[in-house]
């Protein structure tokens, strides 16, 4: 098993395509970590991740990140089961998905193999060869959905001032 893992504190050089294709919050100093498999890096085996794992280079056999996003860069090859929070595809895949969130495949991705995941994005020109299973979040996942909403709904009133009518036509009078 092999993990590289980049930090804040390292300054990669990347080509310009891997950084559009890198979320802004991960390029700047915030101290995130993230895996990283560049394009000249060829990988056969499991790769068991803490952090989020981008894949530029080529990779054949599992990969799980149960908490993380996986993403397949434009370049990235991956023949490889997936088991992640989130995948998203720009590259090409050969094997099955397990994604307990989201499945995004960007229009020049591509998948061969079946992918089961909550909610499914899939731009127009992306390739899908294999089952979809799209299921109901589990109650766990709805109990956070609705903690979250509670909590902004919150904040919304929060930040509303109300008066009494009496008391506005009082100061206007």
């Amino acid at each position: 098993m092999a993990t590289f893992t980049q930090t804040s504190n390292a300054n990669p050089q990347p080509s310009s395509s891997s950084l559009a294709e890198m979320p802004a919050n991960l390029n700047a100093s915030g101290g995130n970590q993230y895996s990283m498999i560049g394009k000249s890096i060829a990988i056969k085996g499991e790769i068991l991740a803490s952090d989020p794992v981008y894949v530029y280079g080529i990779v054949e056999g599992l990969i799980n990140a149960p908490a993380h996003r996986v993403t397949i860069g434009k370049e990235g090859r991956v023949k490889a089961d997936i088991s992640a929070r989130e995948v998203v595809i720009m590259g090409d895949v050969c094997g099955n998905l397990d994604a307990g969130e989201r499945v995004e495949i960007r229009s020049d991705g591509s998948l061969m193999g079946d992918l089961s995941t909550s909610r499914i994005f899939i731009e127009e020109g992306a390739v899908l060869s294999g089952s979809i299973d799209v299921h109901k979040p589990s109650k766990k996942e709805k109990a956070e959905d609705r903690e979250e909403q509670g909590a902004s709904e919150e904040l919304n009133r929060k930040s509303v001032v109300s008066s009494p009518v009496t008391e506005l036509a009082e100061e206007i009078a």
